[in-house]
């Protein structure tokens, strides 16, 4: 479910069109393979803040300022159209600061309760979030506004952030890893009638396959990749961008040397017609 703020940058110019995805770490992935899919001409680069990964850890007071800082700063360095936040826990502490610090149209991404209380059947739905996401205001705030009644399973799952960066590396998630969450999912009250799951951080839809697999019985799984997608396309209405057939050279910019060349790898499938280069962006 995506959230945008900003305004129409009057910038016009020969340069193909960009957007800067934003994140601490690789989810960011399961966003930008959303709109390669739905807008293959455009430009993706990619701003990881792996200095402070991950953000689902960190307190508040501190988190929200440095988001603002450097998403700003990496949006200046590529030169981008317009921002999306690729991360439920930066959109949730942030979003309003960057629309009144950016010029370009800001993408944000927040827990699509509203789609899974609409789309359930019996009215039970869980939410899959880090702790941060899970225990935060905005998030009970969507909660009261749209589950429409529906009995929500909050759960905590910040395990799975690591475990879809070591996928991206290669490595294989056994159903035993995937246990507890599931454990947590099926076993408190309401459990036997959930039929919808809410991945709400953009890491989780990168082991949509294990997870579901790992599933005692079928559910819904769902995100926000293809909303956030459908809204990046409006914008790119909305500023009249017209994208090539192809997309063209992009940047990854990360706030630490710290495995850059690991992030360079993950980011790796978005090649060969891309050239990522990292650049650090040091607070």
């Amino acid at each position: 479910m995506p959230v945008e703020s900003g305004q129409q940058s009057s910038r016009h110019s020969n340069k193909a069109p960009s957007a800067l995805i934003f994140d601490s770490g690789v989810g960011a992935i399961s966003i930008a393979r959303e709109i390669r899919r739905q807008m293959p001409g455009l430009t993706l680069h990619f701003g990881i803040d792996n200095g402070f990964y991950p953000y689902g850890t960190k307190p508040e007071d501190t988190l929200g300022p440095r988001i603002v800082d450097i998403a700003s700063r990496m949006v200046s360095a590529c030169d981008a159209d317009l921002l999306v936040v690729g991360c439920n826990t930066a959109s949730t502490l942030a979003l309003p600061e960057l629309r009144q610090t950016l010029r370009q149209p800001v993408v944000g991404v927040v827990p699509a309760i509203k789609p899974a209380a609409a789309g359930s059947r019996t009215g039970t739905i869980a939410l899959i979030a880090t702790e941060g996401t899970v225990n935060r205001r905005y998030t009970r705030e969507l909660i009261d506004q749209f589950a429409n009644s529906s009995h929500v399973i909050n759960v905590p799952a910040p395990e799975l952030v690591a475990l879809a960066e070591a996928k991206l590396r290669g490595e294989t998630i056994a159903a035993a890893d995937l246990a507890p969450v599931i454990e947590r999912l099926f076993s408190g009250p309401h459990g036997e009638t959930l039929d919808t799951a809410v991945l709400a951080c953009t890491h989780f839809p990168l082991l949509r396959d294990e997870l579901s697999a790992a599933s005692p019985r079928p559910l819904t799984w769902l995100d926000s990749g293809d909303a956030i997608a459908r809204r990046v396309r409006w914008w790119l209405d909305e500023l009249k961008l017209t994208l090539p057939s192809e997309p063209h050279s992009s940047q990854l910019l990360t706030s630490s040397e710290h495995q850059s060349e690991q992030i360079l790898q993950a980011f790796g499938e978005f090649g060969p017609t891309y050239q990522h280069q990292a650049i650090a962006v040091r607070l």
